[in-house]
């Protein structure tokens, strides 16, 4: 996943997004290496798009 997929805002639901977070954890055994940071990271990035369009949409 780059930035720049994330530019033009989340595609996925939070809560598809979310279930990827609580994933990722759960095969890291709630210790993430530099990689799955960085991913974790942007998945992070992604999940709070994706907050801010269901919160607009639904406003």
């Amino acid at each position: 996943m780059s930035p720049d997929s994330l530019a033009c805002g989340s595609v996925r639901s939070a809560a598809d997004v979310n279930d990827q977070i609580r994933a990722l954890w759960r095969r890291a055994g709630g210790s993430l290496s530099a990689q799955e940071r960085a991913e974790y990271e942007l998945l992070v990035v992604e999940w709070a798009a994706a907050i801010r369009g269901e919160v607009i949409e639904a406003a």
